[in-house]
């Protein structure tokens, strides 16, 4: 018996089909500024869905084996998911590139200095929407993307240890083992 991808929630979000449980489409979401970025809080789980129920956000979807397969598939799907995560990357003041031999490298952008101090502070809850992203990244067939946010996320760890804390590196780490 076959599931009919076409009515999983993720899949038809990403795919512009439908909107979200607030009546967001993803296009919508893309064109947010940074203060509703910050201030919204229940739009990250449909940006980087994960396997698991999110405890913040009860109408969220879960990735299912048939959703996951299919964005594994559809390079549609996982450009779409790359947008998504280039308007984070600009929120946190970082930018990613594709080098000429395919290699990803995500740093700080010009304006990091002044996007950090949004971020960047002691128990900050974007902590945990970057756990979620490295984690959704792999699961979704970007893993090259996830490691390429781990490792820019320890150099800035380094630099800001005291206030992004031991703990907070520890789960970005175990999100991006492989």
């Amino acid at each position: 018996m076959s599931v009919d991808i076409t009515c999983d929630p993720i899949v038809i979000f990403y795919l512009g089909r439908s909107a979200d449980h607030e009546g967001r489409r993803l296009e919508d979401i893309w064109t947010w500024d940074n203060r509703k970025l910050e201030g919204t809080h229940d739009y990250i789980q449909w940006l980087f869905p994960l396997r698991e129920m999110s405890p913040f956000n009860q109408d969220a979807p879960i990735l299912t084996s048939e959703a996951i397969d299919e964005f594994l598939k559809n390079d549609e799907l996982r450009k779409r998911v790359r947008t998504s995560l280039e308007i984070m990357l600009k929120f946190y003041g970082l930018k990613s590139v594709v080098t000429a031999n395919g290699i990803i490298e995500i740093s700080k952008a010009h304006d990091f200095d002044e996007r950090c101090r949004e971020w960047i502070t002691p128990c900050n809850h974007n902590f945990l929407r970057l756990t979620r992203i490295i984690k959704s990244l792999k699961i979704l067939g970007l893993l090259n993307w996830a490691l390429a946010l781990f490792s820019c996320l320890e150099k800035i760890y380094r630099m800001n240890s005291s206030e992004i804390g031991a703990e907070t590196f520890a789960y970005w780490k175990a999100a991006a083992n492989p």
